[in-house]
């Protein structure tokens, strides 16, 4: 379902604290475009990954979801797409190597993320700060999916959604948690190796984070999390850094989000304009991550802010539940 992540003129990430998020279904881009747009602008080693897969929809997927990267990355840097070149950490993190030099940090320069389901696929730029994005598809998933993936979750968020009736609000919260935590760890460049108990968020009622439990070993981390719905239940996390006072982003600088949305053949408006905010309240360890925590543990430094008041407690999404 999801990929790990990564000068000039762009659609927006030119500047520290903008975050373009760009989301782009398989039929905004032809069949035939996306083979003819394939063979032109990816390397050698991702035509030999396309060419692997099996049944079509998933050869069209990679296409369309690589050939969208780097057209945004052509937009950002001014490099023609067929020469952009990308460098991967130990862990498989993809960044853009710049020509003649050394691959650029996610904190040093232009960071990115790439993600994709069932026909939708999500990029996200920015500069100075990582990013990690997750677009998943709500009406694509089965309950006992559900269920296996609630499993993988901190103990305190896994109380919490036994306590939600079954149906669309607890496939809803399931789909928020499960995004929220791929966009943080693609952040992080761990993907999957972070195990997804280890950390945890608090929801707010509709849509947005109240508080974050971070794994141990980041536990002085900030960051921010942005919730959308760019289709009807289509669900996109985005997990943005705000700042470690290491000097490369300020924790006080709310990132702000523009959403565009189709195949970028140009720069375009953003449909949506999300800023982002303050830095997410972190929960004390071990408020959602320990067998016998308590779901309603104080959050670090204070109370979160908005509609929990006094320790942050896990909301259940009620009413109109857009994201």
């Amino acid at each position: 379902m999801t990929e790990a992540v990564g000068h000039g003129p762009g659609p927006g990430s030119a500047q520290r604290g903008l975050v373009t998020l760009w989301v782009c279904h398989n039929d905004d881009l032809g069949p035939g475009m996306a083979t003819t747009l394939g063979e032109q602008w990816l390397d050698e080693k991702e035509r030999e990954t396309a060419d692997r897969f099996v049944f079509d929809r998933d050869r069209r997927q990679y296409l369309v979801a690589h050939t969208l990267v780097r057209r945004l990355l052509t937009l950002e840097t001014g490099v023609p797409e067929a020469a952009v070149e990308f460098w991967r950490s130990s862990r498989g993190r993809p960044f853009v190597r710049p020509t003649g030099g050394e691959p650029v940090s996610g904190r040093a320069g232009l960071d990115f993320n790439l993600s994709h389901s069932h026909g939708y696929n999500a990029v996200a730029l920015t500069r100075g700060r990582r990013v990690g994005v997750d677009v998943e598809r709500l009406d694509r998933i089965e309950e006992r999916t559900l269920a296996g993936i609630a499993e993988s979750f901190a103990p305190g968020e896994r109380r919490w959604l036994t306590g939600l009736p079954k149906g669309r609000a607890y496939a809803r919260a399931v789909l928020r948690l499960w995004t929220l935590k791929e966009a943080y760890a693609k952040a992080r460049g761990l993907g999957l190796a972070l195990p997804f108990e280890s950390f945890g968020f608090v929801l707010r009622e509709r849509s947005g984070v109240a508080a974050f439990e971070a794994p141990g070993d980041r536990a002085a981390a900030r960051w921010c999390f942005v919730e959308l719905e760019p289709a009807p239940e289509v669900l996109v996390a985005l997990a943005i850094e705000v700042g470690e006072g290491d000097g490369h982003a300020s924790a006080t600088d709310g990132p702000v989000v523009r959403l565009h949305t189709g195949f970028p053949w140009r720069p375009s408006a953003p449909r949506e304009v999300v800023e982002a905010g303050s830095p997410t309240p972190l929960l004390s360890p071990g408020t959602l991550s320990w067998e016998s925590g308590a779901a309603s543990g104080g959050a670090s430094g204070g109370s979160s802010s908005g509609d929990v008041s006094g320790p942050p407690r896990l909301c259940l999404p009620a009413g109109r539940t857009s994201v």
